[in-house]
């Protein structure tokens, strides 16, 4: 597949000259992953006007920083401060004279470094350069966000057969966790999420030491990450046989899961995708019982841009991948989320993440 890094450089060029700047300091990891293939934990990209980069990265990558970024970007290994590198860098590029910095991702003890040891430049804040341009996925980013949506399907099917009366949450989190590694997941996108019974109706509830009993809803919302790129999904199952009640509350869940991600397109806004399944869970009674939005982008991160929400004005960009994870969530009781991963293709929305969304019910 051909190398889509010189493509994404270019369009930060471009995006950099609209907004008049001569560079753009790079410091938010993903987005340096995202333009140079670069996947180590420290590293400064500054990125010129004239489609210059340069990689400042330390010792621990000297081998590993060449091999991944290739020709794209001069590779600099500093032995002591990437900033001081980056000052040694700056002083070669007269041409430079007005520097953008991420401001999402910059701590103010590094603002405050632009403003004494890089006094002699002009900083201007920016915002969204590079993540607007991540919004959009190429084939092989789907590719991987698929996959990663495969290993955590085989994930969860190999824990859910284990899964039993007694055991505790934290004990279904590292099945689950195991089962990734397993899998070929290299790593965990987020802090894996296992709530059981009342706990259920928390929706980032953390595993806890609770055990599971007869009759308890089980929610599980979980990530697997391959090549870079992650997926998230979310199940809730019945340790044995369901009642009623949950029978009716996961209907209405698995009913409005189903319409947004059948009816969910690129061009819509944030918040007209939301109301997909918001009106539905309205309809049916449930409105205040779903408070989070309907979902968000993923890709190298686990949460990115596109949002689907409520006070999401922005339209969702074509080829874009989204979550959709409508929820209900009752104190005392217990709560209900299903959530796929969702590629907005030009043929319409394809779902990426295959596990049946039927209720189970666990032996």
């Amino acid at each position: 597949m051909a190398d889509a890094r010189p493509a994404r450089l270019a369009a930060l060029v471009a995006a950099m000259q609209q907004a008049h700047l001569d560079a753009l300091l790079v410091t938010g990891l993903p987005n340096v992953r995202y333009l140079t293939g670069f996947a180590g934990s420290s590293a400064l990209l500054l990125v010129t006007h004239r489609g210059e980069a340069v990689l400042v990265t330390d010792f621990r990558y000297q081998t590993q920083a060449p091999e991944q970024v290739g020709e794209l970007a001069r590779v600099v290994i500093e032995e002591q401060s990437l900033w001081a590198g980056l000052w040694q860098q700056l002083a070669q590029l007269p041409h430079v004279a007005v520097v953008g910095f991420e401001s999402a991702h910059l701590l103010h003890r590094d603002f405050q470094r632009l403003l004494d040891g890089g006094a002699r430049w002009t900083w201007r804040p920016s915002a969204d350069l590079v993540e607007r341009l991540r919004e959009r996925k190429d084939a092989d980013e789907v590719r991987r966000i698929r996959d990663a949506g495969a290993v955590a399907v085989r994930a969860l099917e190999r824990t859910l057969a284990e899964v039993r009366p007694g055991l505790t949450e934290l004990t279904v989190a590292g099945i689950l966790e195991r089962a990734l590694r397993e899998a070929g997941s290299e790593g965990f996108p987020f802090e894996t999420i296992v709530a059981s019974g009342e706990r259920a109706a928390l929706p980032h509830a953390r595993a806890a030491s609770r055990e599971l009993r007869r009759g308890d809803l089980l929610l599980i919302d979980f990530g697997a990450i391959v090549e870079g790129y992650c997926a998230d999904v979310t199940r809730t199952v019945v340790v044995g046989k369901a009642d009623d009640r949950q029978r009716d509350v996961y209907e209405v869940v698995r009913a409005a899961n189903a319409l947004a991600s059948a009816q969910v397109r690129a061009g819509q806004s944030g918040r007209d995708a939301d109301a997909l399944a918001r009106d539905y869970i309205d309809g049916r009674g449930f409105g205040d019982a779903f408070g989070h939005s309907l979902g968000h982008g993923i890709g190298l991160e686990v949460h990115e841009a596109p949002r689907l929400a409520r006070s999401a004005e922005a339209t969702l960009p074509p080829d874009s991948v989204v979550t959709i994870e409508p929820g209900i969530y009752l104190p005392g009781w217990g709560g209900v989320r299903i959530e796929d991963d969702v590629h907005l293709s030009p043929d319409g929305p394809a779902v990426l993440t295959h596990f049946t969304r039927e209720l189970l019910e666990l032996p």
